[in-house]
């Protein structure tokens, strides 16, 4: 049995079609983002920013229970007349009135209020801490024990001429409170002081003449 001739091929006289070359989405240039549109900076409106300072340290101030500072620091918003930041005041302000209404305390005793002023500057109250201090002062001015609270609270904030003299003041109403400033490390900053070391730690003549001053 003969093999049989495979039949050749005819080629087409027709030209080959050309094939459409694909190009991948990764080889398309990127089309550029389109510009963000243009917002005023604080620096075209510096009212408007510190109005914005202010809210923040008012809201701050609030989350910190510093009711009294906030309060300051609203009333500003509202009177610098940026309406949108104004609304917002207004509404922190009236809880910062509440809070400040509820917190009015009244006290049997002055030293239950210097109790009360002690705590404030434990919890870093400052201003209010001072505010209640020279409240008893004015119900007493021989509130000894008033003067050394001042006296701690001017060290503790960096007023040392005044502590100086609210101590001496202590002192002088009750010698006692230099054996209790000499244990108190509420004076470490005046420690280096020799005003202080002097006011503490009298020559045995000066002792005598100041007990001899409080008893006339």
């Amino acid at each position: 049995m003969k093999r049989k001739v495979a039949a050749s091929v005819k080629r087409s006289s027709s030209k080959p079609k050309k094939t459409k070359q694909v190009t991948s989405a990764k080889s398309k240039p990127a089309k550029k983002p389109a510009a963000p549109a243009h917002q005023p900076t604080f620096k075209q409106d510096p009212q408007y920013a510190q109005a914005v300072q202010n809210y923040e340290t008012a809201l701050k101030s609030m989350q910190d229970q510093k009711f009294e500072k906030a309060k300051g620091f609203l009333e500003k918003i509202i009177a610098s007349g940026q309406k949108e930041l104004a609304d917002r005041a207004r509404m922190h302000l009236s809880l910062c009135n509440q809070q400040l209404a509820s917190s009015a305390t009244s006290f049997k005793t002055a030293e239950e209020h210097f109790d009360y002023a002690v705590s404030l500057l434990n919890g870093g109250q400052y201003d209010q801490a001072r505010g209640h201090m020279e409240k008893i002062l004015k119900q007493n001015a021989k509130a000894d024990f008033a003067f050394y609270g001042l006296a701690v609270l001017d060290c503790l904030t960096g007023h040392v001429e005044s502590s100086l003299k609210h101590l001496t003041d202590a002192i002088r109403l009750n010698p006692q409170n230099r054996f209790q400033a000499q244990n108190d490390s509420d004076f470490q900053n005046m420690a280096d002081d020799p005003r202080f070391t002097e006011m503490l730690y009298p020559e045995p003549g000066e002792l005598t003449s100041s007990k001899d001053q409080n008893k006339r």
